[in-house]
């Protein structure tokens, strides 16, 4: 039997029955998700770096900054990102499963390439998280410096930050920590609180964890509202010269890295099976939210720049260090805490998602069937939760948040082009079925998506290229050792 047997998508729609999540999640709930998941540690963290550009230990350029130029980054980004978008619309509208682009590569190009793309969103989802879970960290500790506790910098600087910092006061902790049998102890505390606080929530069922997010999203709106607000009357003009200091290579390099702020409307798909109504809902949450949350990227970029020099944005907490630069530290401290409350938001939509692909996984008999199990009163995959955050919390103990970045965008990225190559395969393949939603001159968008995604890709450093090339091949190695001998379609195909 072929590694790129298809699986039907009859067989992919979700049967309403103990053993399937529940139906809890409308088209407003959606749009909520897509802002909870968007707006957080790009917005929050990733843009200063964006800004700034970013160095190594040794003083070597990792990548240039795109200066005030990275409104174009921004433009790039949502542009490729509504083409991707639009891609998902339509084969979410058609396969409302969990599992987003897992599923649709199943029902497209087959049981190997699904197989790649689960294992590949498990660095958009947990290894993202790990980055989100850090950049909370940094922003607790501007909180907690702001009401007089400064926490010792050994219980809130992971080891990889030490050793990749170049700020010598970051990498000498490595010598001034406390040591346990000569091992330094430099673990961030808040990041894994955090996580293990999510995690607990999430374990309470999906209506819950929608209604703690739209919570979360009011807040963290009306701190990116506030920040606008005062951010405009302090902004200097000068600050806007050079506008591309680096030319297009810096708004590239600054998009491949800000390109993080961008992956959470992929988390709305994985609701699909939790969505009422989800041909018509799905599309709609999708696409507005990355309408939204493009229009506030755009205005934040141009308030932040023009407040301070964008090579000064290069620090954990940007936002809240342009106000405190301009004399507006109380405002600044509000909006640190709304930062927390953003990212503590987008945790949630992805610590959400991951364990519902690990399930749509288990459920086709790639991974051990205990992944499929969900809990008969909440209806949801409570081991996988559990599991999840355990890993994401200990990874954030230890972890950096620039290094998770650039492995988690060109995961991503590699699944938006496979979503786009499956929209253009199944248009060949079956191209009477039924499509609640079509992609507008597909054969245009398409093309156009995968490409675009790949020219992101492109602007990312060579070491993200080496880590995704392993990380790959390790997947592979476990889908032969045993999702192929596991799988349940490979087995009903056998047996007639």
């Amino acid at each position: 039997m072929s590694l790129f047997t298809r699986k039907p998508i009859a067989e992919i729609a979700a049967i309403d029955d103990p053993h399937s999540l529940k139906r809890v999640l409308g088209a407003g709930d959606l749009i909520m998700l897509a802002i909870g998941a968007v707006i957080g540690a790009g917005i929050f963290g990733a843009i200063g770096t964006a800004a700034a550009g970013q160095t190594g230990p040794d003083g070597e350029v990792i990548r240039y900054g795109a200066g005030p130029g990275l409104v174009f980054s921004f433009m790039l980004l949502g542009g490729a990102c509504a083409l991707a978008a639009l891609c998902y619309a339509e084969l979410a509208s058609m396969i409302p499963q969990a599992g987003s682009a897992y599923a649709y590569a199943y029902a497209t190009l087959g049981e190997l390439v699904a197989w790649i793309i689960g294992w590949d969103l498990v660095l958009e989802y947990a290894v993202g998280n790990v980055a989100v879970a850090i950049s909370w960290g940094d922003y607790f500790g501007t909180l907690m410096r702001g009401i007089g506790v400064d926490m010792p910098a050994w219980l809130t600087t992971g080891y990889r930050t030490a050793a990749l910092s170049s700020n010598p006061d970051v990498s000498g902790l490595i010598a001034t920590a406390p040591q346990i049998a000569g091992i330094p102890v430099l673990i961030n505390l808040p990041a894994f609180a955090i996580v293990m606080g999510v995690t607990w929530l999430l374990l309470r069922g999906a209506k819950e964890s929608s209604t703690a997010n739209n919570a979360m999203v009011v807040v963290k709106l009306l701190a990116l509202g506030l920040f606008i607000a005062v951010g405009v009357g302090a902004i200097n003009p000068e600050n806007y010269t050079p506008f591309a200091p680096n030319g297009f290579t810096g708004i590239h390099q600054g998009a491949a890295i800000v390109f993080f702020a961008y992956i959470g409307f992929d988390a709305i798909s994985t609701a699909a099976e939790e969505t009422r109504n989800p041909q018509r809902n799905l599309p709609i949450g999708i696409l507005g939210g990355l309408a939204v949350c493009t229009v506030i990227y755009v205005v934040v970029g141009v308030v932040l720049t023009g407040m301070v020099p964008y090579t000064e944005l290069g620090v954990a907490d940007p936002l809240a260090f342009a106000l405190q630069a301009a004399g507006y530290s109380r405002v600044g401290w509000i909006v640190a805490l709304g930062a927390a409350v953003s990212m503590a938001a987008v945790l949630l939509v992805f610590q959400y998602g991951q364990p519902r692909i690990f399930y749509a996984m288990g459920r086709d008999g790639l991974l051990p069937d205990w992944f499929a199990r969900v809990d008969p009163k909440t209806r949801i995959p409570w081991t996988n939760t559990l599991m999840t955050g355990i890993v994401v919390a200990v990874a954030s103990l230890v972890g950096d948040a620039a290094e998770t970045y650039d492995l988690t965008n060109i995961g991503t990225l590699f699944a938006f082009a496979i979503v786009c190559l499956g929209v253009l395969v199944l248009r060949v393949k079956e191209p009477d079925r039924p499509r609640p939603f079509k992609v507008p001159f597909v054969w245009v968008i398409a093309p156009l998506g995968m490409a675009a995604c790949l020219f992101i890709m492109k602007g990312l450093p060579w070491q993200a290229w080496e880590r995704f090339g392993i990380w790959l091949a390790i997947g592979i190695a476990i889908y032969l050792a045993y999702g192929f001998r596991n799988s349940k379609l490979r087995r009903r195909r056998s047996e007639l």
